[in-house]
């Protein structure tokens, strides 16, 4: 018989790289870029027409101190609960 049959396959480990370790502060870095990414796409998806924010834009535009004083209202009561 012959040597290399009984022989496992040669398989070499260096066919992939082993990836660099981030940062701990480039992984926090990377969550808030990815957060702060999400937050404004919501913010932008609200801003279209007929949307919440476009509909509270708008009476804010039309009647600032009201808004100021329903905002003024909200907060006390909210304060009041605690």
């Amino acid at each position: 018989m012959n040597d290399q049959t009984s022989q496992p396959p040669y398989v070499y480990d260096g066919l992939d790289p082993v990836p660099e370790p981030k940062s701990t502060i480039a992984e926090v870095s990377d969550a808030v870029k990815g957060a702060a990414h999400r937050v404004s796409d919501a913010i932008e998806s609200g801003r279209k027409p007929g949307m919440p924010l476009s509909i509270l834009a708008n009476i804010a535009r039309e009647a600032p101190l009201g808004s100021l004083l329903v905002a003024f209202l909200l907060g006390v009561a909210v304060a009041r609960r605690r």
